[in-house]
């Protein structure tokens, strides 16, 4: 044995992945004894006291509290998950997809968060998805939705997008300030594959500043900013879809967004606005007119392209 190496039970670990019984699925044996190989490695590696093993139980003892708190609001194990990079990274594996040119690909995911709503209003091209009063910019959103492999628009593409106000706040954060369904809006793509609509430029915001991601953050010596970003659902029958969020180029926060989900092709532009095209009305919402303009084109891989579909336990 090398000098200073510890003489723990080589056996041990392999002895608890043992256990399992004859019917447990191939893909939970699979998933336990990997998980059970790097959980007692990083124990061992550390030499983890039995005090800090308890310190770790109280912690997730806190986080099981916050969820189960009276509202049930608040999924305080998802924030730990997006604060350590495990969403973002499961949203990679989840969809990669292998393409030949790698100048044209889909575009990128970026995880859902915890404020996306089933109940968002159907709204028709050009219409804006402001409604209440806010202190922000006015923006033109507009861009088109193309098949990977064709290159070609994608018609009756479902764009589904939702933000934060001004004040760094989602609708049902905010009452009274907010009504529900603020900054959220469901638009069906054109036969030209075009959606258009009125949205705010973004502003960045912090995550809860208490409870044990707080806790942890804080122990890290990390800020608890995420950078400014509208989040976006694109789906289609017969396209894999995509849930991503996009960013302001300008925003201070891009290269140390807390929960890791800023890629390139996700940083974008908004841009002074020259013109309103025809197909637009002024926007007549809080808020006055548009300002600024954000192009954004959006490209989906046909279903049958998915690199990856994670076997049931």
């Amino acid at each position: 044995m090398p000098a200073g190496e510890k003489n723990y039970d080589p056996n041990f670990t392999q002895h608890v992945i043992d256990t399992c019984g004859p019917t447990t699925s191939p893909r939970m044996k699979e998933i336990f004894g990997a998980a059970m190989k790097a959980l007692h490695n990083f124990a061992r590696e550390i030499d983890l006291t039995p005090e800090e093993w308890l310190v770790g139980v109280q912690f997730f003892n806190e986080t099981g509290k916050i969820w189960a708190e009276p509202e049930g609001k608040r999924n305080e194990m998802h924030r730990l998950s997006d604060i350590t990079g495990l969403e973002s990274l499961v949203t990679e594996i989840a969809n990669y997809v292998q393409t030949d040119d790698p100048n044209y690909s889909p575009t990128s995911a970026a995880i859902l968060g915890p404020f996306w709503s089933p109940n968002a209003p159907w709204r028709q091209l050009g219409d804006s998805i402001i409604q209440d009063p806010h202190s922000g910019t006015v923006t033109y959103m507009h861009g088109i939705i193309r098949d990977l492999k064709t290159q070609q628009p994608i018609p009756n593409a479902t764009f589904d997008m939702w933000q934060a106000s001004s004040n760094g706040k989602y609708d049902f954060q905010d009452f009274p300030n907010q009504s529900d369904n603020n900054l959220r809006g469901k638009y069906k793509t054109d036969a030209k594959g075009e959606y258009r609509l009125y949205c705010l430029r973004p502003t960045a915001y912090s995550l809860p500043q208490d409870g044990p991601s707080w806790q942890l953050l804080q122990a890290l010596d990390r800020h608890p900013m995420r950078p400014a970003h509208i989040h976006l659902m694109v789906t289609h029958d017969e396209y894999k879809p995509v849930v991503t969020q996009i960013y302001p180029k300008d925003d201070p926060w891009l290269s140390t967004d807390t929960v890791f989900a800023v890629k390139d092709d996700l940083v974008v532009d908004f841009v002074p606005i020259k013109d309103i095209p025809a197909s637009m009305s002024e926007h007549k919402g809080p808020g006055g007119a548009a300002t600024r303009e954000l192009h954004l084109d959006i490209v989906l891989a046909p279903k049958g392209m998915a690199a990856h579909s994670g076997p049931k336990l």
